[in-house]
């Protein structure tokens, strides 16, 4: 029996192995390889977007001052925007999924492993993509929302939009994938005896992130998508003159540019009630509790975009319902907070960095949670 269980152990060794060098390096769909990747890569836009930060900052460090100028301002605006939420925020969170998530539900390897990988060098191709516009002097300038009809071809002459709109369909494209990736590994390559009620609450962070970013992106795409028509092609869906609606860009974007506020924020959440239970030393308080308001979140972060638009001129009864379920939605984000402290409570709390981290989050939150 020895003999044998070697024998398998050495050809599944031998199957499962990648070629070394080079070709190891491009061609690997090890999860934990690409998890990394997306980790190291996220954190390399992260430094490109602090500096853009910085530039800003002492740029309106005083009055009449001329570090930039105003058009090299905007670019560095737009692009510290676009840097943070797409090139960042987002890719770092599928780096942690993508590298824990199979190891937590007992799987060898994500569901769709070339997916995985073509979704990564996309990410990878779309991010220099969008940093090259600075080599040409026309990056994006028009803020990352992109407001038309500023974003139009009349307002915006040169190619400064044409890197947005192609930049973020091709984003748009590694979310998705990814996303999709995500939800197949989470709901059908669980290891034996792993009910969805054992799901770990960091995995479910993630299938609640996937699941937004499954329905989310692809309004993001078809307006880039319809933006560059406009701009290329002698299409109108934005210019009110030609019988448009310039509205019609701001709603296809927050009702993608809201739901990424959640789509960064519910793994996140997950993190710190994996995080806790480790250091207080004992079981979550309210797994199924937390479990809901996770989903609940999710799914309710599709019911506030048009908080973003209040002064646009839409129907009083229309933002009277966003701002109910603007309200609502701190709902879910009140029990985990109760379950965290609860949990506090009856553990017993070993104040490790870690530990500090996570109990000044908390703190955070209730206070940004109390002031918004």
């Amino acid at each position: 029996l020895t003999t044998v269980r070697e024998d398998t152990a050495a050809s599944l060794e031998e199957m499962w192995s990648e070629p070394q060098g080079i070709r190891s390096w491009l061609s690997t769909v090890d999860h934990k390889r690409i998890g990394m990747r997306y980790l190291i890569t996220a954190l390399v836009f992260f430094v490109a977007g602090g500096i853009e930060a910085l530039v800003i900052r002492a740029q309106l460090a005083g009055p009449n001052l001329h570090v930039v100028s105003p058009e090299f301002y905007n670019q560095l605006f737009t692009m510290h925007g676009v840097t943070m939420m797409f090139l960042f925020a987002t890719p770092i969170l599928s780096g942690f999924g993508n590298y824990f998530v199979p190891l937590m539900i007992g799987a060898r390897d994500m569901a769709f492993p070339r997916l995985n990988a073509f979704g990564y060098w996309v990410f990878l191709a779309a991010g220099i993509f969008l940093y090259s516009a600075f080599l040409t002097g026309h990056a994006p300038d028009v803020g990352w929302f992109n407001n038309a009809p500023l974003s139009s071809a009349k307002y915006s002459v040169g190619i400064n939009d044409d890197f947005y709109a192609l930049g973020l369909v091709f984003i748009a494209i590694s979310s998705t994938g990814g996303a999709i990736n995500f939800l197949v590994t989470i709901l059908k390559m669980r290891a034996p005896g792993m009910s969805i009620n054992r799901i770990p609450i960091f995995v479910w962070g993630e299938l609640a992130m996937s699941f937004a970013i499954v329905f989310a992106t692809p309004t993001l795409t078809v307006a880039c998508v319809l933006l560059e028509l406009e701009r290329r092609f002698g299409f109108h869906f934005f210019d009110a003159a030609a019988g448009g609606d310039p509205l019609l860009w701001q709603h296809l974007f927050w009702v993608f540019g809201h739901p990424i506020v959640y789509i960064v924020f519910l793994p996140a959440l997950g993190m710190v009630s994996a995080m806790i239970p480790t250091f207080v030393r004992r079981r979550m308080v309210g797994y199924i509790w937390i479990v809901l308001a996770e989903m609940s979140t999710a799914l309710l972060g599709f019911g506030v975009w048009v908080h973003h638009m209040f002064t646009t001129g839409l129907p009083q009864v229309a933002l009277g319902f966003i701002s109910l379920t603007s309200f609502m939605i701190s709902i879910p984000s009140g029990v985990q907070i109760l379950a965290w402290v609860a949990t506090l409570i009856a553990g017993r709390p070993k104040l490790k960095v870690p530990m500090l981290f996570v109990l000044g989050f908390i703190m955070v939150f209730v206070i940004g949670g109390l002031s918004g």
